[in-house]
Order: structure tokens, then C-alpha cells, then sequence
């Protein structure tokens, strides 16, 4: 761990030679996450590399002040990286001949518009351009916009409001696993007692002295516990 912090700290300094060597270190840990992501119509070859790059983020915004291990941040963010590249890859990946099929469909949906005076049928337009009525569909699906992120959804007041703005932040998605991950981890290595009383203080929010007169002891004693588990959690979480 300390070898670890030497180097991410070196390289948000600028060593380009400390960034290599985090990757070369982490290597083991991208090939175990992108494992996992076998099988989905993608060679995995190309997943580590995303997942690299995920890796290369993860020692770019890595905050030395965090009392985790390095591994334990990374995770989320490969995951993250892979996940999202198999999400945007699947949404905008269209062949080109159903491209040119939805603009023949399109083209003719126009034309007939004017000739009939109302909207055509599915059927109407798949016997007029000489395919089936599932080959329209999908061509129409394809050449549907994908809405901007930037494009204003918001009225009244909130007219200003973007689609950009109503999506969660990715980096408050990342630190909130982070601490679910971290959290359980420290949870289950606590025993009973020591469990309850930080359950009580951070998750009933609880005063001391409440906890005191349900354990049948002091305020004081509850204090020095609570002291003692938060080191014992914190020593946990280091090598």
C-alpha cells in the first residue's frame, strides 16, 4: 500500500514512469473484471483495454486522503468503464444497410403522406418499399435521434433545465459504491457488539449516552468503544 501511494502520488505529479508502472502493477486486476464480461459479442482483448483506461482514471482521481486501498476504488471505476462502453456501443452501432433502408423507408413514408393525405400503415409502407413489416420497424428504430444531453427539458421556472442536468453524477455514482463496498467490508469484520454500537451512532443516529443506558454502561465507556472499533476499522482498511 505504501509503494502504491508513492507511485499515484508521483504520477498526479506527472510521472508518466509511475502511471506505467500502477497499470503494469493493476494489470491482474483489469483482466479479473473484464472476465466477467465474457461472452458479450466483444473480443476480450478490446475489453482490457477499456477497462485500462478505467484503470488510468481511477489513478488520475484517486484522492490520497481516502483510507482505502487503491484496488478497492479501481474496481467500480473498470467496471464502470467496460459497462459503459458495452451500453453506448450496443445504442449507437447501426449497420449501414439498415441505415439506407430507413432512409428508402423514410422517403417513402413522405411520398405517400402527400398521396394518401394521412400517415401509413406499417404494412402499407413495408409493401410499398418491398420489405417485410419487421424490417421497417427495426430501420425506423435505427434512424430515431438520440436525444442531446444538452437539449432543454425543463418549463415554467425550470425552463432552463437540460437533460445533462436531471442525470445523476457519475462520480457521485462512483464514491457511493465505493462506500457501500467499503462500508460492508468493515461491517462484517466487526463483532456483535462492536456492530450495534456503530449501527446506533451512524445509521440510528444515536446519541452516546443513549447507547450507555441500553448497554447498561457509561457514557464514557461508549466513547472509548466507539474510539477503539473506528481504529480497529481503520486499521482494517490498510495492508
Amino acid at each position: 500500500m505504501e509503494e502504491t501511494t508513492k507511485l499515484i502520488r508521483l504520477a498526479h505529479e506527472g510521472d508518466q514512469a509511475a502511471r506505467e508502472q500502477l497499470v503494469l502493477d493493476n494489470v491482474g486486476l483489469v483482466w479479473s473484471i473484464v472476465r466477467r464480461f465474457a461472452g458479450r459479442g466483444h473480443e476480450l482483448e478490446d475489453l482490457y483495454q477499456i477497462g485500462c483506461i478505467g484503470l488510468i482514471k481511477a489513478i488520475d482521481k484517486f484522492n490520497l486522503d481516502f483510507d482505502v486501498k487503491f484496488s478497492t476504488y479501481a474496481v467500480p471505476m473498470i467496471t464502470g468503464e467496460i459497462k459503459r462502453f458495452l451500453r453506448d456501443d450496443g445504442m449507437i452501432k447501426v449497420s449501414r444497410s439498415l441505415k439506407e433502408l430507413g432512409m428508402r423507408v423514410s422517403s417513402t413514408r413522405e411520398q405517400m403522406i402527400w398521396e394518401l393525405g394521412r400517415e401509413p400503415g406499417l404494412e402499407e409502407l413495408a409493401l410499398r418499399v418491398g420489405v417485410s413489416c419487421e424490417e421497417v420497424a427495426a430501420s425506423m428504430e435505427a434512424a430515431t435521434e438520440v436525444e442531446s444531453i444538452y437539449k432543454t427539458v425543463g418549463s415554467g421556472e425550470d425552463q432552463n433545465l437540460r437533460l445533462l442536468d436531471k442525470l445523476p453524477d457519475e462520480r457521485e455514482q462512483q464514491e457511493e459504491l465505493l462506500n457501500r463496498m467499503v462500508l460492508k467490508q468493515l461491517l462484517e469484520q466487526l463483532s456483535g457488539k462492536d456492530r450495534e454500537i456503530i449501527m446506533r451512532r451512524y445509521f440510528e443516529n444515536q446519541t452516546q449516552s443513549q447507547i450507555a443506558a441500553d448497554l447498561n454502561i457509561s457514557q464514557v465507556q461508549v466513547s472509548r468503544l466507539e474510539k477503539k472499533i473506528l481504529r480497529k476499522m481503520r486499521e482494517y482498511l490498510s495492508p
